[in-house]
C-alpha cells in the first residue's frame, strides 16, 4: 500500500479544472484487493466478485476482456432499462485487457495486458489502473499511461503486431465523462440480457444477478431490452447490430450530455431523429476528419460518409473513436458498410 497525492479532475472537451485534492492510500499491487482466487493471473474470481460479459462490448485494439462486479455486503443494484445501472458506493468494476496468444487456440496461453478499476466512492466513481508485469505474476498501479508492444496470432492464423496503449488519468475520464461526472459504460440492463457460463451452466446473467440478491424489481426477461450481439446476424438485424455496435463505441461521447455533446451528433441506441443520428447532417467542425465529405452519413453511399470515413482511420486528427484504439476494427467498418449501403 502506498500514499498517493491524488486529485478530482473534471474533463470538459478541451480543458482541465483541477477541483480538489487529498491524500489517499491506494494498493500498488492488484493482488492487494483479493479479487482473485490464489495467483492473480489465473483471474478466477473470489467469493463476492461475480464476472459478466456485454452483449456488444467496446472494441479495444482486437482485446479481449474479462469483467467482475464486486457489490458491497448486503446490496444490490435497483432494476433501470434505460441507463446504466446505478451502483451502490461501495461497487468495484473490474476489467482485464488480454490477448490470446493464439486466437484460434485458447490452450496456447493469454498475455494480460492491464486491469481497469473502476470504484465507486461517496464522492463518485474513481479510475484506477493496473499493468501486468513481464511475468505475469501481479499487475502494478500506473497513473501516467503506458504504450506496450504486443504480437499474436489473430483468428485467421496471420500473426499480428502493433502497439497497445494504456491510458492516463485524464484519457479515462475523457470517455467515462457525462455532465463532467464520471460514469461507467457498458453494464446497462439491455447489455447484461445474455446468458454467461456459471461454472458448469448457462444462464441468463440478469436472472442470475436476481437470484444472488444482487438485482432487484427485475421483470420478466421477456419484457427487458436486450442488445443484440452485434457480428451475429441471428441476434438481430443489420440496423439492431450496426445502431449497438455504435452504442457502446461512440454514444458515450456522443450523446446530449457526452464530451461531444456539441457536434450534435447522437450515436445512442434510442435515438430516433435521423437528423442527431447523423443522417444528411453537417458537421459542426470535422476539419481534416471530414474526408472533405459533406455529411456525416449520405444513405445508401458509406464511402462519400464522415462516419466511415473516420471509423477507417488511424489518423489521430481523424479517427473515430479518438482514444482506446490504434488499429481500424475492419469487421465492424464492413458492419457499418452495409448497414449505410442499405439506407434509404
Amino acid at each position: 500500500m502506498r500514499t498517493y497525492l491524488f486529485w478530482s479532475l473534471f474533463l470538459g472537451i478541451s480543458w482541465l479544472t483541477l477541483v480538489s485534492w487529498r491524500t489517499v492510500a491506494i494498493p500498488e499491487k492488484l493482488s492487494e484487493y483479493n479479487f482473485f482466487k490464489g495467483n492473480p493471473a489465473s483471474q478466477q474470481p473470489a467469493a463476492g466478485v461475480v464476472p459478466y460479459a456485454l452483449n456488444t462490448p467496446l472494441f479495444s485494439d482486437y482485446a479481449e476482456k474479462l469483467r467482475f462486479v464486486k457489490l458491497p455486503a448486503g446490496q444490490a443494484v435497483a432494476y433501470n432499462d434505460t441507463a446504466v445501472l446505478n451502483f451502490p458506493v461501495g461497487t468495484t468494476l473490474i476489467k482485464t485487457f488480454y490477448y490470446p496468444n493464439d486466437f484460434r487456440d485458447p490452450t496456447k496461453g493469454r498475455r494480460l495486458m492491464e486491469t481497469r478499476l473502476l470504484i465507486r466512492q461517496s464522492e463518485g466513481w474513481k479510475a484506477f489502473d493496473y499493468v501486468w508485469n513481464d511475468e505475469q505474476t501481479d499487475a502494478l498501479l500506473e497513473v501516467a499511461g503506458d504504450t506496450k508492444s504486443i504480437s499474436y496470432v489473430d483468428a485467421k492464423g496471420a500473426t499480428r503486431q502493433h502497439n497497445y496503449t494504456i491510458p492516463n488519468l485524464n484519457q479515462c475520464k475523457g470517455c467515462h465523462n457525462r455532465n463532467e461526472v464520471m460514469t461507467p459504460i457498458g453494464p446497462s440492463v439491455r447489455q447484461l440480457n445474455g446468458e454467461l457460463a456459471y461454472g458448469a451452466t448457462n444462464e441468463n446473467q440478469l436472472a442470475h444477478w436476481k437470484q444472488a440478491g444482487m438485482l432487484t424489481g427485475l421483470p420478466a426477461l421477456a419484457n427487458c431490452p436486450k442488445t443484440p450481439v452485434w457480428n451475429k446476424p441471428e441476434t438481430g438485424s443489420l440496423n439492431d447490430r450496426a445502431r449497438a455496435w455504435l452504442d457502446i463505441n461512440c454514444a458515450h461521447c456522443h450523446n446530449p450530455k457526452g464530451p461531444a455533446m456539441t457536434s450534435g451528433l447522437n450515436l445512442s441506441i434510442s435515438e430516433t431523429d435521423p437528423t442527431a443520428l447523423g443522417i444528411l447532417k453537417t458537421p459542426v467542425a470535422a476539419g481534416r476528419g471530414s474526408g472533405g465529405h459533406p455529411f456525416d452519413i449520405v444513405p445508401g453511399k458509406p464511402y462519400e460518409s464522415i462516419l466511415m470515413y473516420r471509423l477507417n482511420s488511424t489518423d489521430p486528427g481523424a479517427m473515430m473513436p479518438e482514444l482506446g484504439r490504434k488499429t481500424v476494427h475492419a469487421e465492424s467498418v464492413e458492419l457499418i458498410r452495409d448497414w449505410i449501403k442499405a439506407m434509404k
